[in-house]
């Protein structure tokens, strides 16, 4: 294909993308870009790989969903309709390839030109003038195999992918999944925050109904809530699950007693809300129960921290939730989290545990509080998470990378994750270790590092792939024949 913005054909992703000097090169090349993908914190749909899905076009693969592009679109000043309302999948996508041009620097530039070479082998830029040609390339192409929700996962050499799931879920499609020759597997991840929403009673008590009818105990009082709890956590451990996850403002520490927690739950369920001092409290009892939980089965906490969601309350109205109007916030991080890391290695029941801010500010606070809890139970046993949400670009990995290296030791760092609802964000890996091998190649041509290749090239697969899965346990149940779950 041309260029339409011009005569010659796109040079932009070439071989050298991020990477500049050749030293990067041959890292990138020799050691990055044929490590498996262990993709341990994602939102895909296990339903939609498990039916195998197929996208009609290029607006549901690319667009779909996708609340950075809606934030983009919606700065340069397009309609709604064409983001989140009524217009057709063309007028869509038209509408953001209207958009693109005027993202040069924002890190959806560089993911959505990766895409369109990786996916549909597209090598030209996306405007106004070139969309309505790659909308009927990238159609066209959609028609093959490995561009379904299963084949795509092949194609990018997936291993394994672990999903988002509420400890509600059936986890239906993840039996259907473990019991399928895909070549791949996928794991459910215990997500249990709407169990700490006791200041929300009007969406408490319906999702303890749903928590009563998945685990069948009728929820009567508080002790039976945390049996239900525990019980689904087992369930989850059952079909494969080696890792919760936890998105919150800030840690909650605060001493409260189960006879405390009873009483704002019990309250909570006759419909009044917690106050803020009660929603502290209730939080701080529920998040060092679910900590026990996972050190006791082995498993891996992930805690994301510092958002500020939903801040437009008109378009939150509106649209709903998780449509692109959230924020950095700017809580006080540090000393709730160390105490709530303390409080847990008190009883001896501090499990592995990922802790990912969303505010740079915070880098160094994060990952100097990893290193006040490692021991010998693993290598790395708190790990400062890749840069998350707003910082998932360039200066934001950079960062990261810099804090982790500063503080603790980064060839013990299990690596990138998408945190991604699109089957078209698997190139951020690729984004991501471009990015780490221009770090480490540009420091050994200066003479910081070493100049020898192996010895680096070895941490670079370490960090790539196989050091996640050595951290997360998951070597016994990564075959298909292991460990699976009854058929249902």
């Amino acid at each position: 294909m041309r260029n339409y913005s011009g005569d010659m054909p796109l040079t932009f992703i070439t071989e050298k993308f991020l990477l500049h000097g050749e030293t990067a090169q041959r890292l990138y090349r020799d050691y990055a870009a044929s490590q498996p993908i262990l993709d341990f914190h994602s939102h895909l749909s296990p339903a939609q790989i498990a039916c195998d899905r197929r996208f009609n076009n290029l607006f549901e693969i690319a667009l779909e969903g996708d609340h950075y592009k809606w934030r983009a679109m919606r700065a340069n000043g397009i309609p709604e309709r064409y983001c989140t309302g009524d217009a057709s999948a063309q007028e869509k996508f038209l509408a953001w390839a209207r958009t693109v041009p005027y993202t040069i620097r924002n890190p959806l530039y560089h993911w959505t030109h990766l895409e369109l070479k990786r996916y549909f082998e597209i090598d030209e830029l996306l405007d106004e003038r070139s969309a309505q040609a790659i909308w009927e390339q990238a159609n066209s192409m959609l028609l093959r195999a490995d561009l379904s929700a299963r084949g795509i996962l092949k194609k990018f050499n997936v291993q394994v992918l672990c999903t988002s799931d509420d400890p509600c879920d059936s986890l239906e499609h993840h039996a259907k999944l473990s019991h399928s020759d895909c070549g791949f597997r996928v794991f459910p991840t215990f997500r249990p925050d709407k169990a700490l929403r006791a200041a929300d009673p009007d969406g408490f008590s319906p999702w303890i109904k749903r928590l009563e009818a998945a685990g069948q105990i009728n929820i009567s009082d508080f002790a039976a809530f945390l049996r239900a709890l525990e019980s689904r956590h087992t369930f989850f451990h059952e079909h494969g699950c080696r890792l919760s996850d936890h998105g919150l403002d800030r840690c909650y520490a605060k001493p409260c007693s189960e006879e405390r927690a009873a009483s704002i739950f019990a309250r909570a369920r006759s419909g009044a809300a917690a106050n803020a001092e009660e929603h502290e409290a209730f939080a701080s009892f529920m998040m060092l129960f679910f900590g026990r939980l996972d050190a006791a089965r082995d498993w891996t906490k992930q805690l994301h921290l510092g958002a500020l969601r939903d801040v437009n309350t008109r378009c939150r109205r509106g649209l709903g939730p998780d449509t692109g109007f959230d924020s950095i916030g700017d809580w006080p991080q540090a000393g709730e989290l160390n105490r709530y890391l303390d409080l847990l290695e008190r009883e001896k029941a501090l499990p592995k545990m990922i802790i990912y801010n969303s505010n740079p500010a915070d880098n160094y606070a994060f990952a100097s509080a990893a290193g006040n809890f490692q021991n010998s139970q693993a290598a790395g046993k708190i790990q400062f998470g890749s840069a998350w949400w707003f910082l998932d670009q360039k200066d934001g990995i950079e960062r990261q990378l810099h804090a982790l290296s500063a503080t603790g030791l980064l060839a013990r760092f299990v690596g990138m994750v998408t945190d991604s609802r699109s089957f078209m964000s698997f190139p951020r890996h690729e984004y991501f270790r471009r990015i780490l091998c221009n770090l480490l190649g540009g420091e050994m041509e200066k003479g910081e590092l070493p100049g020898d290749e192996k010895l680096i090239g070895s941490i670079i697969q370490d960090i790539c792939f196989r050091n996640a899965r050595s951290y997360l346990g998951l070597e016994m149940i990564m075959t298909p024949s292991i460990s699976r779950p009854p058929a249902r």
